[in-house]
């Protein structure tokens, strides 16, 4: 069973940054593309942004373009998202996901394993 686990989330002003992080246990991590979702209160999950296992290719959803960056350290098993210029309405707990593949994916069915999820509150 592989296990994810996120850490990094918390509350700011808007305009702030946070970096989240999620670390996973499995060993064949360089091979699995990854994914960061959201859920807000009330609302679905949604895609926030993913990245190959490379690192080479990522994409993001549209609100997020241009403030937020995936990355990955494959040496190190973890994925980030550095979350810049942050709004109120990026407040959400933000999930961590894992895929068998190693393209990257942007439905929530396209991914194997989750995290348990940080919160990120952003004040206005």
């Amino acid at each position: 069973q592989v296990k994810l686990v996120e850490s990094g989330g918390g509350l700011v002003q808007a305009g702030d940054s946070l970096r989240l992080s999620c670390v996973t246990s499995e060993r064949t991590f360089s091979s699995n593309a990854m994914g960061w979702f959201r859920q807000a209160p009330g609302k679905e999950r949604e895609f926030v942004a993913t990245i190959n296992w490379t690192g080479g290719s990522t994409y993001y959803e549209d609100s997020v373009k241009g403030r937020f960056t995936i990355s990955r350290d494959n040496a190190k098993n973890t994925v980030y998202l550095q979350m810049n210029s942050l709004k109120p309405e990026d407040t959400a707990v933000y999930y961590c996901a894992a895929r068998l593949a190693m393209g990257w994916g942007v439905r929530r069915d396209q991914y194997m394993y989750w995290g348990q999820g940080t919160q990120v509150t952003v004040s206005s």
